[in-house]
Parts: C-alpha cells; sequence; structure tokens
C-alpha cells in the first residue's frame, strides 16, 4: 500500500472518529398555547375584578363577591405559574382551578339579587371560568375538555335555574371551544411526534451516508486497488486480489443497505465476488482510483479557504485548470468538501473515459455562490446509468460527489451526451459548511 493509500484509508477512519451523528431538536408546540392560557388568565382576572368594582354596590352581599374575589386573586397569585408548562399543571391543580370556577358560579345567587341574575348579569368568576376549561383542553385533549365544560355549563343552568337563551348560547360556545380547542391541541401533539420521529430518521439517514462516503473515499478504492493489482500480478497475489474483490462486493453491499446480493460466480476476468465494470467505458458508476491528492485543510477549521488552491494540483498533462484572477474564498470545511468531490468526478473520468481521455477544470466565483464545472472528452453517460449503478451499490456519484454538495446545501448536476462526453456541474453557496465540519468545530 503506498503512502497516499494509507493517508486515504487513515483520513477516512479520522473523519468517521471526528463525527458525530447531529442532535435531534425537538420543539414543543405546545408552549406557546400555554403562554396564550397565562395569558388569558390574568387579563381576564383583572377584568373580573373590573366588572365587580363596578357593580360592587349592586349585589346583595357585597362583602361576600368582595371574599370571592379576593380568594381567587390570592389563588391566581400563588398559581399562575403552573400554567406555564405542561408539567407544572397536573390534574390536582387542573381540578382545584375548576373547583374555584364552578364554586364561583354556584355562589353567584347567594351573593347577587335574583333579578340581576334573571336580567343577565355575569357570575362572579366571569369570563375567567373558560380559563379553567382550556387547562383541561391543552393539557389532556378534547375529551378532558368536554368533561370540564360539562360541569360548568351544569353550575351555570344551577345559578340561571332555567333554560335561558343567553345561558344556553353561552354554555354551547364554551363546550364548542373547548373541545376543538382540544382536537386541535392532540392534532398538534401527534404531528410533533411524527416531525420529531423524520428528524431522527433523517439525522440517522444523513450519518449514515457520510459514513458510507468516507467508506467509499477509502477503504472500498483500496480494496478495489488490491483486487485489480492481484489480478495483474497473478499467482498468490491472484488469491489476494480475488478474496479483496469479495470484501469489496459485502462492503458495497453493506453502504448501500442491503439493496443488492453480493455475486458469487466468478466476474469478468475470473476473480469470485467482483463487480464488473461497463465494458464500453461508460462513466460514472463510482470513483474506484486513488483517493484525492490535493492538500486537504482542517474540517474543523472555521477561516476562510482559497478555493483555487485546493483544486490546482488536479491540474496535469491530461487535466486542464482555469481559474479566475481572484481568490475564491469558502470555508475551509466546505472548500475541502468540494475538493473532494472534484477529486471523485477525476476519478471517474480516469476510470471510465480511459487514459487519453482529457478533462477541463473551470472555476467560477459568482456572488452567491462558487461553481466548479468538470468537463471531459470521454465516451459520455448512457441514460439512466446513475441510477443503475447506485442499484448495483456503487455510490462514487451518489455518495462521493452529490452527497458532499447536498450537505454543503449545494447541488450537483451532470450533463452528458453519449459519444460527445461528460460534464459535471458543481455549486456550492457561500458562507456554508459541511454538517461534520460544524460538528467538528463545536467539540474543538
Amino acid at each position: 500500500m503506498t503512502d497516499t493509500e494509507r493517508r486515504t484509508v487513515r483520513g477516512g477512519l479520522a473523519a468517521r472518529g471526528r463525527n458525530k451523528p447531529p442532535p435531534v431538536v425537538r420543539m414543543s408546540v405546545e408552549l406557546p398555547l400555554w403562554r396564550a392560557l397565562t395569558g388569558y388568565r390574568i387579563l381576564t382576572l383583572v377584568y373580573t375584578l373590573g366588572l365587580v368594582g363596578l357593580s360592587y354596590r349592586k349585589y346583595d352581599h357585597p362583602l361576600g363577591a368582595a371574599a370571592y374575589m379576593g380568594a381567587l386573586t390570592i389563588w391566581m397569585a400563588l398559581t399562575w405559574r403552573r400554567t406555564t408548562s405542561a408539567e407544572r399543571c397536573t390534574r390536582h391543580f387542573l381540578l382545584a382551578d375548576l373547583g374555584f370556577a364552578v364554586g364561583g358560579i354556584l355562589l353567584t345567587p347567594l351573593v347577587d339579587s335574583h333579578v340581576r341574575i334573571m336580567d343577565g348579569a355575569p357570575t362572579l368568576p366571569s369570563i375567567w371560568t373558560a380559563g379553567a376549561v382550556l387547562g383541561f383542553a391543552i393539557k389532556g385533549g378534547w375529551r378532558w375538555a368536554a368533561v370540564a365544560s360539562s360541569f360548568v355549563a351544569v353550575a351555570n343552568l344551577v345559578e340561571r335555574q332555567e333554560l335561558a337563551r343567553d345561558t344556553v348560547h353561552n354554555v354551547v360556545l364554551v363546550w364548542v371551544a373547548s373541545v376543538g380547542i382540544g382536537y386541535v391541541v392532540e392534532v398538534a401533539r401527534s404531528s410533533e411526534r411524527t416531525l420529531a420521529r423524520a428528524l431522527q430518521i433523517e439525522a440517522a439517514t444523513r450519518e449514515r451516508e457520510r459514513l458510507a462516503r468516507d467508506i467509499h473515499d477509502s477503504v472500498l478504492q483500496v480494496l478495489a486497488m488490491v483486487q485489480r493489482r492481484g489480478t495483474e500480478i497473478g499467482g498468490e497475489a491472484a488469491e489476494l486480489g480475488r478474496m479483496a474483490g469479495e470484501q469489496e462486493v459485502a462492503l458495497r453491499t453493506l453502504v448501500a443497505g442491503g439493496l443488492v446480493t453480493p455475486p458469487r460466480g466468478g466476474g469478468p476476468d475470473g476473480a469470485a465476488g467482483t463487480v464488473p465494470h461497463p465494458a464500453d467505458g461508460s462513466e460514472p458508476d463510482d470513483g474506484d482510483a486513488v483517493a484525492p491528492t490535493a492538500p486537504a485543510p482542517d474540517p474543523a477549521g472555521d477561516g476562510p479557504c482559497d478555493v483555487r488552491a485546493l483544486l490546482a494540483p488536479f491540474a496535469g498533462a491530461g487535466v486542464t485548470f482555469s481559474e479566475p484572477g481572484a481568490p475564491v474564498v469558502l470555508p475551509a470545511a466546505a472548500a475541502a468538501e468540494l475538493a473532494a468531490a472534484v477529486s471523485a468526478a477525476l476519478d471517474n473520468v480516469r476510470v471510465h473515459a480511459g487514459a487519453e481521455a482529457r478533462a477541463w477544470i473551470l472555476v467560477e466565483d459568482e456572488p452567491q455562490a462558487v461553481l466548479v464545472t468538470v468537463r471531459d472528452d470521454g465516451p459520455g453517460i448512457p441514460e439512466g446509468r446513475l441510477a443503475d449503478a447506485e442499484r448495483e451499490g456503487r455510490m462514487g456519484v451518489a455518495l462521493s460527489i452529490r452527497g458532499r454538495l447536498r450537505d454543503l446545501g449545494g447541488t450537483a448536476e451532470w450533463v452528458s451526451v453519449p459519444g460527445q462526453g461528460t460534464e459535471v456541474e458543481l455549486t456550492v453557496p457561500k458562507g456554508t459548511a459541511p454538517e461534520g465540519g460544524r460538528r467538528g468545530k463545536a467539540r474543538a
């Protein structure tokens, strides 16, 4: 194994050890509802105190009304924080809060005149009562809300002692509103659980893709090289190459998520377990050449990096590099990922377009993004070849190129005409850094 190959393997293992799965941030959709309920209870208490104060002399027993309002005010002062979160709002508190509301309604006939009650005078707790019912709705859903609003409805009917139209209207309004809000809360909770599960799956999928990309850029490339070299040398080396080919296929199957079954028969050159390359020279189905030789900055660094300095070493006898006159700056981690994607594209040119194929790298510095185009004069990609390669477990395009650009928030597009070459257009938004790089920086 050459020094370059050793660095490739060590780099992949170091990257895997350095990066951790991103934490899943779970957002609570209930928190705004609890805050709104707290504000509602405070505002309606102030309104009810003013209402009772204005009608103080109209009560038959004003001291009784004042005593109830004093007790309600003390209750609110001691418990207003109870409705700021689901954890603080316990069942015992809800029952006690509902007891204050129902008790105030039933106490109204004892402190107010029958004439005022029949004329539609409000109960002692007035609209503050709805806050107690809404607490049940947010805490337990529409079923709890229906039960709590039913107690309030019975208390209102007892206080009025008849089915007056305005009483029925208020009872139905509270019941429908509380049940509706309870149902919305249940739907919101279900949506929150679904979203949290989707975020977990997305985080796990991205981490799997990152690990697969690291494996592809290091271990798989070395195994493929050992398989080819062993077949060329022959003898005991051929047996070693055959074993490396089998392990390559097994590892590709694992990386691809078990979508393909490793072949057990002989390959095109007699080595069992090898994955054949297209005989027509089509490109690219995988990047099995030696890994990037460009200098790579520390992915955990947060300083700017000139993309030209990373891509210039790719220039050679068969590769033409064109760059703007001014620096093309990206965050170090993003520049390293972009350079690795360009290297994978050039690997595909070397492996699948033939030794005589030429390639051109063009760097463009746009206002909002950096655009790198890799073009070759090879045979081109037959239609559907990229999708077939991904199904076969050959992830050079899917992971080493497209996956890297997706993690950067960019895109990778292929334009190919059979017989006229292939053009890969890589676009990276400015000011971005890969998730792995950001996590590495957080741990530094």
